[in-house]
């Protein structure tokens, strides 16, 4: 099937599996609810969609979403299908591919759950997209960090601060040697905060800081807009020396992120607000798998994952598969690694289990109140953190390293839940 698009899905439906799956695949190719002229055998064959695997799994009592309109209504049955479509249909077109694979088909009334679980892409969709640019390895370079975490933090309050406001928490972070600060995705350019000001202010900062010490703290600043913005927001940003820009997948879409790829000199840090609609409900929308893969052959190098025990809905196995994603190449032709980022309710109670499920120090963890609330202020809030880290990768309890480090000591009462 090398030249040919396989999606998996998760489906749920009243009515037969094997004929609810032939619907969606002529629904997703060559057919429609109704025989049409000129679709004939052979266009079948050269255009059509094909089920090419169907393995049953649960009956259920209820439906998960309204919609089953059809079978008996007594039961509901669930099962991994996959189908496949010609490349020759969409070419190796990312924004078409989409249609294809996640279209209509979420609509279709004989569904009352479906799930896009994962695709396989033939080689000329790696060959025409760039994938990204700076990776896992990139993104070590350019903060300077060649080992371990990097440690990070969101401007916190998310919005509010004016440009001096903003410089000055950075300047306290930069000071208690952080590795990554990033906007809030709720900080664009609004007249307060107007992001040129924001930039040269923060920069400023950045700069005198790495002219003092070498260190050059990686800052990701939010260039999500209309494409013209983008590309003039990004070119600010490098013009100020800056090594970093990111951007709200979901608000930009696939063409603006393309564009943004193709036109950035600075790595992506690509944030996945949004995802929750996505993604939320069991049995619809997207997984983290498919979707991850999306973002990454349009060029993000960095992706949010959530993290453990986080302030949203994700359960935490789902976090640590979202991760280990990020880490696996998705091709020959597409090698680089993605860095993951955790983040959402991030403390230094985290890291140990972190760190024992995923089995890797490539992440940015990233903290907003588990740094910004720190009884001492956010350059404790820095050092407690990036204790709860070395006792980590050491093997020591945090209980145990905090007897020597009063920073991480305040912080494991505060953050205690």
């Amino acid at each position: 099937m090398s030249e040919r698009i396989v999606a998996h899905y998760r489906v749920e439906t009243a009515t037969d599996v094997r004929r609810a799956a032939e619907i969606m695949a002529g629904e997703q190719s060559s057919g429609t609810f109704v025989a049409v002229p000129g679709e004939t055998a052979e266009l079948a064959e050269r255009s059509g969609a094909r089920v090419e695997n169907i393995e049953m799994l649960e009956t259920v009592a209820e439906p998960s979403l309204p919609g089953a309109k059809h079978g008996d209504g007594r039961s509901w049955q669930r099962a991994n299908v996959t189908v496949s479509w010609p490349l020759e249909n969409t070419g190796p077109s990312l924004p078409n591919l989409l249609a294809t694979v996640a279209g209509n088909l979420f609509e279709l009334q004989q569904f009352s759950g479906l799930k896009l679980l994962d695709f396989e892409l033939p080689p000329a969709f790696f060959r025409r997209y760039l994938g990204p640019q700076f990776g896992i390895q990139g993104t070590r370079e350019l903060s300077g960090v060649l080992k371990g975490p990097l440690i990070g933090t969101i401007v916190k309050p998310s919005v509010g601060f004016d440009p001096k406001e903003t410089a000055a928490l950075v300047k306290t972070l930069v000071e208690a040697e952080i590795d990554f600060i990033k906007d809030d995705e709720l900080q664009a350019n609004g007249q307060h905060c107007p992001f040129a000001e924001r930039v040269a202010a923060v920069m400023a900062v950045i700069n005198d800081h790495a002219d003092r010490t070498g260190k050059k703290v990686m800052f990701a600043f939010n260039v999500t807009g209309d494409l013209d913005e983008m590309r003039r927001h990004h070119d600010l940003v490098l013009s100020a020396g800056g090594t970093c820009i990111m951007a709200s997948l979901n608000s930009v879409g696939l063409i603006g992120m393309i564009e943004l790829r193709r036109h950035a000199q600075l790595p992506i840090h690509a944030h996945r607000n949004g995802w929750g609609y996505l993604s939320r409900h069991p049995q619809l929308g997207w997984s983290y798998i498919a979707w991850q893969k999306i973002w990454r052959l349009a060029g993000a190098d960095h992706l949010h994952v959530n993290g453990l025990a986080n302030k949203f809905s994700e359960p935490d196995d789902s976090v640590i598969a979202s991760a280990k994603e990020c880490l696996r190449p998705m091709s020959l032709q597409s090698p680089c690694l993605v860095m993951p980022v955790f983040s959402s309710g991030q403390t230094v109670y985290q890291p140990p289990e972190t760190y024992r499920r995923f089995r890797s120090l490539d992440l940015i963890y990233a903290a907003g109140g588990g740094i910004m609330a720190h009884p001492e202020g956010p350059s404790a809030g820095v050092r407690g953190l990036r204790e709860s880290w070395e006792a980590t990768v050491a093997g020591i309890p945090l209980t145990r390293y905090a007897e020597s480090h009063p920073a991480l000591g305040k912080a494991l009462e505060v953050y205690r839940k």
